[in-house]
């Protein structure tokens, strides 16, 4: 299948679209917290950054299909607006029921220039996730939080692979619109919003950690909370979920690249590193 192609077009559209699942945030089985439960979840300094993102994210993806010229590529983009829409109301919902400490701010002004703000996001979503599906591991396995609870996680997660795989595959399809869909030049593209996403994830990092009183839950930051929690095994577990979860989706359709092969590459070098060996014990 040639990308930029009118069968790819179709493919990655109605991929999205067909998977698309029917619920309502408040409907969901929220499970009971006990005490202990509850102080780890209002732990967690950043449910007002993630709720002030999830509802930036809505207004963009709504801002940018109301320019969409193509009929089937505008309903996938804006049943991704919908989407986004619900994990806002998800995590409001979350937010709510167990009293975390969070509350709606009011949302900048999006700009002109929607097709680099919808880039942006894009990218952006594409840096979160792969992060997000080492935390999300490593916390379900240490039993951070109860399994039901795990389980509504896991549903927005499925969502924005979801939503990061429309995306790679929308970008290379408009790029060869353009007349720029050689792999180099959207690997030059790519590494650029990929360098404005990560320095927009540092600049949350630092604005968390004034807000928090010097607190934040990055990479770096989580063993306060998971056990068993190294920078190897982020590596490693971002690397792998990344892999299983991209496995689920059509062989044709693209992936996001240059995260996992940095993760690779980083990991090649790590098993070079010589492993720790215990001390000995004291006589």
């Amino acid at each position: 299948m040639q990308i930029g192609s009118q069968a790819h077009k179709i493919r990655f559209c109605r991929q999205f679209i067909d998977t698309h699942r029917q619920f309502e945030p408040e409907a969901l089985a929220w499970p009971a917290l006990d005490a202990a439960a509850l102080e780890r979840m209002r732990a967690v300094p950043f449910w007002q950054e993630v709720l002030h993102t999830e509802r930036r994210a809505g207004a963009i993806v709504r801002a940018f299909a109301a320019t969409i010229a193509d009929p089937l590529v505008r309903e996938a983009i804006d049943l991704q607006g919908v989407e986004e829409d619900r994990h806002a109301r998800l995590i409001g919902t979350m937010i709510r029921r167990y009293g975390l400490p969070a509350e709606e701010q009011e949302l900048e002004p999006i700009g002109p220039d929607l097709d680099t703000a919808f880039a942006d996001f894009g990218y952006g979503e594409c840096l979160d996730s792969f992060l997000g599906f080492g935390v999300f591991k490593i916390a379900r396995e240490s039993e951070f939080l109860p399994p039901a609870l795990f389980d509504i996680f896991d549903t927005l997660m499925l969502e924005e692979t979801r939503h990061i795989v429309f995306f790679i595959n929308w970008m290379a399809w408009h790029q060869a619109a353009r007349g720029r869909g050689s792999a180099w030049r959207r690997a030059l593209v790519a590494g650029r919003y990929y360098g404005r996403a990560i320095r927009r994830l540092v600049a949350t990092i630092r604005r968390g950690r004034r807000e928090n009183d010097g607190r934040d839950f990055s990479a770096t930051q989580a063993a306060v909370f998971l056990d068993g929690f190294t920078f190897r095994r982020f590596v490693e577990e971002c690397y792998a979920e990344n892999a299983r979860r991209m496995a689920d989706f059509q062989p044709e359709l693209l992936r996001p690249r240059f995260l996992p092969s940095l993760a690779g590459a980083a990991l090649s070098g790590l098993r070079l590193l010589p492993s720790r060996q215990p001390r000995a014990a004291t006589p």
